[in-house]
């Protein structure tokens, strides 16, 4: 048998709880002092916006004070005007929180805690003050003073006392996924017997890390502005960096398939593609050396200026007897997406210098205008549903509430708007509400004890504390660990809402076993209504996630010109879509029917693709851009609306093949544009037709080879 060995705590583990619970007593303190009718509540909102990282306390603690703010509001508005209409009150305030739900579901980053905390602030407030909604107003007062304490506490703790900062963690972030990328394409540089030695499982995986990296820093650096380093000033740079990662994905993807399809077409990769790919690899390799000294530097810029002319002269392979048109029109390809890669690897190494000077104090120039974060992923439908489930979870315990006249059926009506905002960006909420709601049963005898026992004996300031000590230090240590969190965070609201409820000094069994009956009620019903109405499979979203790709290509291909950074946006929205489909093939078993990580990476080139050619159209005839363009648009459309067997038309093909050979028109110089509309073509032709052989016909070049 084991023995029996007590856990142990890190230092910041201990650091953090110890800080946290500072910063409760602190907000308890001057809410007693102010005479503050709930002073609980600022303890509670103490823990709610502690975090382990300075920055994200700020960040959160602006966003939980302008979401009570608004919620406040609300319900002041709302309430008095409607008390004598319990029923049409019910219904307005569980279409307030659904609506905030909803558009908080739409920006998917840490703000949308304010649109989320604007909705189920007017039911903790508003549904308790509905028998006396002349004392609201002196209520929402009371309610933002005491979250507005509890905030400014925690914010001043946290970073006041031996303050972490964001810069190991979004640093850290930042130089794996730029190690990601640069493994990729030291991947793709290597001689073609050790490509093809490469174990094909962990490159995928590579590939998959680098999308969800490339999300995860873009949520993290949310809180950048907020941080209390020289970390913030950076925060543009680091904005702009994340989209220039993003934009090299496609490029890789890209390079990728050209030489897979050199090697197909002309059975081993020809000297002059691997003299290219040699000069990259070593250019590669001395921009990741070391040091800045001007010889180093001079050795760099030679470099550099070798292999653009080395690619260049690729690109402008004449027409030849050694090279068919599928060849020349492969490498055409193949040097616009090594150009790409070259510029946008030199610009994330400028984007990353300029961040280290802004850690040293410096303003970083804004090299370029970040796309910020409204480029991610929507899913409008599902945001929709999960704010039916709160409405309808708020209507029926409210409904339950009014036939019953239950004293703390408000209770319920509060627990069913808290916890179906809490859970609702997961596929299927209800397994975690089901654990929240077991760790909140396992925190009723430990409320018990403080409301009906402890706290009754409570004379002073000094013995709160000492009361309060073992149980919200102890919490606090497993809140710091990510795997223990929910738990933690579980019994710490279940005490110290409880708390927060109760007039400590006058509560009694009857109140307490109503109040815990009308939160477990809540949350049981919050559950059903979220079973019925908005749970899905992994697989189901999966798919959701694909059309919603689809649907997009289809437009790109349908609009009647480029719009600005649309290419770029799309790319930084894929990989955010590809980050999505990761967990969820992987919770699925591995496989998704119609559903692969390769499909997401060829849609990811397709965008790019299709970008160019819009940018590009002059250099086709009219009629057969418009035409090349309408049948890729309608295809994709197709499968947006869930036709996932949609057959790729038959003319797709041989219109590809028409507008590729008037580009490579021997009779015609060639030209940048025109090189970028043979790029985008063989990449539209690769990515529909993978294993269609080359037909061109080249005006003055021979037969259709």
């Amino acid at each position: 048998m084991a023995a029996f060995q007590l856990p142990r705590f890190s230092r910041a583990e201990l650091l953090f709880s110890s800080k946290s619970f500072a910063a409760a007593m602190l907000a308890m303190y001057l809410a007693s002092r102010a005479g503050l009718p709930r002073p609980f509540w600022a303890l509670m909102t103490t823990y709610v916006v502690a975090h382990p990282l300075a920055g994200a306390v700020r960040s959160k603690a602006l966003y939980r004070f302008c979401g009570t703010l608004i919620g406040s509001v609300a319900t002041v508005l709302l309430v008095p005007a409607l008390s004598n209409a319990p029923e049409l009150l019910t219904l307005v305030l569980a279409l307030w929180v659904g609506l905030c739900l909803c558009i908080s579901l739409f920006d998917r980053t840490p703000r949308s805690y304010v649109f989320m905390l604007a909705g189920y602030t007017a039911a903790l407030i508003g549904f308790p003050s509905v028998q006396t909604p002349l004392a609201l107003f002196d209520t929402a007062v009371a309610r933002v003073e005491e979250i507005g304490l509890g905030i400014l506490c925690a914010t001043l703790v946290h970073s006041i006392a031996w303050p972490t900062g964001l810069a190991p963690t979004v640093l850290g972030l930042l130089d794996r996924t730029l190690q990601d990328a640069r493994k990729w394409l030291g991947d793709l540089l290597q001689p073609a017997g050790r490509r093809a030695d490469a174990d094909a499982q962990p490159l995928a995986a590579d590939r998959r890390r680098l999308a969800g990296d490339i999300t995860q820093l873009r949520l993290l650096s949310t809180h950048v502005p907020f941080d209390t380093t020289h970390l913030r000033w950076t925060a543009g740079a680091i904005r702009a960096m994340q989209d220039r990662v993003a934009a090299l994905t496609p490029a890789l993807s890209a390079v990728e398939d050209r030489l897979l399809a050199l090697e197909q077409a002309e059975g081993t990769l020809a000297p002059d593609v691997t003299a290219v790919l040699a000069q990259a690899a070593q250019w590669l390799q001395e921009e990741s050396a070391p040091g800045s000294d001007p010889e180093g530097d001079a050795a760099r810029l030679q470099s550099l200026q070798l292999l653009c002319r080395s690619i260049e002269a690729l690109g402008a392979t004449p027409p030849s007897a050694r090279h068919t048109p599928w060849g020349r029109a492969l490498r055409i390809g193949l040097a616009g997406r090594l150009e790409d890669l070259v510029e946008g690897w030199r610009a994330c190494a400028r984007l990353r210098m300029d961040i280290d000077e802004g850690l040293k104090g410096a303003l970083p120039p804004r090299r370029t205008a970040a796309l910020g974060s409204r480029v991610l992923h929507r899913d409008y439908g599902m945001a929709l549903l999960s704010a039916l489930a709160a409405v309808l979870a708020i209507c029926l315990c409210g409904a339950f509430w009014i036939v019953t006249g239950w004293p703390m059926g408000s209770a319920a009506t509060m627990m069913a708007a808290v916890f179906c905002c809490f859970f609702a960006t997961m596929d299927d909420p209800v397994p975690a509400i089901h654990g929240f709601l077991k760790y909140t049963l396992w925190s009723i005898p430990v409320s018990a004890l403080y409301v009906l026992v402890l706290m009754p004996l409570v004379q002073d300031f000094g013995m709160l504390v000492v009361v309060c000590a073992p149980a919200f230090l102890l919490l606090g240590l497993y809140m710091a660990r990510p795997a223990h969190f929910m738990a933690a965070m579980a019994l710490l609201f279940g005490v110290a809402g409880t708390l927060a409820m109760h007039d400590t000094a006058n509560a009694d069994l009857v109140s307490f076993i109503n109040s815990m009956l009308g939160q477990v009620i809540g949350v049981v019903v919050a559950a059903r209504v979220t079973r019925l109405v908005r749970s899905v499979g992994a697989d189901w979203s999966a798919r959701r996630i694909q059309r919603a790709t689809w649907r997009e290509l289809g437009e790109m291909a349908g609009a009647a010109q480029r719009q600005g950074a649309q290419g770029d946006a799309y790319a930084v929205r894929m990989l955010d879509r590809i980050g999505l489909l990761a967990p969820r093939i992987a919770q699925a078993g591995g496989t998704i029917e119609g559903v692969a990580a390769n499909d997401a990476l060829r849609d990811l080139r397709m965008g790019a693709d299709i970008d160019v050619l819009q940018r590009v159209r002059v250099q086709l005839p009219p009629a057969s851009a418009a035409a090349l363009l309408g049948g890729i648009s309608q295809f994709f459309r197709q499968r947006g609306r869930g036709r996932m067997d949609a057959a790729r038309p038959a003319n797709l093909l041989p219109q590809i093949d028409e507008a590729l050979s008037a580009v490579l028109d021997a009779r015609r110089a060639p030209s940048p544009a025109s090189r970028s509309a043979v790029t985008a073509l063989v990449g539209l032709r690769r990515n529909l037709f993978p294993d269609a052989p080359p037909r061109l016909a080249v005006p003055g070049q021979g037969a259709p080879t």
